[in-house]
């Protein structure tokens, strides 16, 4: 079986995949203080109370990472715990398939390339991959299989601490569809506000960037990831595809290509 990780900025997902399927995950908080011990022991004890397991064993391990210092702890409990396992990290040097048609292509976040991909795999191209995590990212990719750029907005969670933090009477709301866009209490406001604002965001970006991506907007399938897209993908437009896995997906491809 093949273990992926994908460490985000706020959540770290694992994913357990038996052939081409994902059998198993887990959602962690991100946390740049844990040690490669502490790694190992939250992810020993994850892997032995699943049942799907029992008798089974890890032959490989996927992982990205957007944290340098948790990356540097992962690369040292594979080394220690796992040095028998098959290791592929996502960094310079390792082969994705995907060229990066940017002014700076080091930039460019090891997730997004991932993304990118699984994206191509699964649906083709031209596309555009809007992974709603700590930013809510737009990744556009040509019909070639080309990262060709991407726009970067302020993710939901980070805009409602913000507006929570700034506004005397206003406070964190259970992020949920309200019963209305004109709402009756402030709660609701709030979650109208969150909900239909940025399904709103995302159909604006998505419809420029598809006319610049494509002759035809319309040959451009919006593939939605990340830990917030059920939120806004009933409430847009433009999204084609929900893929919550799509990052693992890329894992376990980039995986296969470099694996020894």
């Amino acid at each position: 079986m093949l273990l992926t990780i994908d460490v985000g900025n706020t959540h770290t997902v694992l994913g357990l995949f038996e052939g081409e399927d994902v059998i198993e995950h887990w959602r962690l908080a991100t946390d740049a203080r844990r040690t490669a011990d502490e790694i190992a022991v939250v992810l020993q004890g994850l892997l032995a109370q699943s049942p799907l397991l029992k008798g089974a064993d890890i032959d490989g391990i996927a992982i990205c990472s957007t944290v340098p210092s948790v990356l540097n702890e992962m690369r040292e409990m594979c080394r220690r715990y796992y040095g028998d396992v098959n290791a592929v990290i996502v960094e310079p040097g390792i082969r994705t398939g995907v060229p990066v048609r940017m002014d700076n292509p080091k930039e460019v976040g090891s997730d997004r390339i991932v993304n990118a991909l699984a994206a191509i795999d699964q649906y083709g191209g031209p596309c555009i991959i809007v992974d709603f995590g700590t930013a809510t990212s737009f990744d556009a990719v040509s019909a070639k299989g080309e990262y060709v750029g991407a726009v970067t907005a302020p993710g939901i969670e980070i805009s409602v601490d913000a507006l929570a933090a700034a506004g005397a009477q206003l406070h964190k709301v259970e992020l949920v569809r309200p019963r209305s866009v004109i709402a009756k209490n402030t709660v609701e406001a709030l979650q109208a506000g969150i909900i239909y604002g940025f399904a709103g965001q995302v159909d604006g970006i998505v419809e420029r960037m598809a006319a610049e991506l494509a002759d035809d907007p319309d040959e451009v399938t919006v593939v939605a990831t990340g830990g917030h897209a059920a939120l806004v993908v009933g409430e847009s437009r433009s999204i084609d595809v929900h893929e919550p896995w799509l990052t693992l997906i890329g894992l376990r491809l980039i995986y296969n290509r470099n694996a020894t």
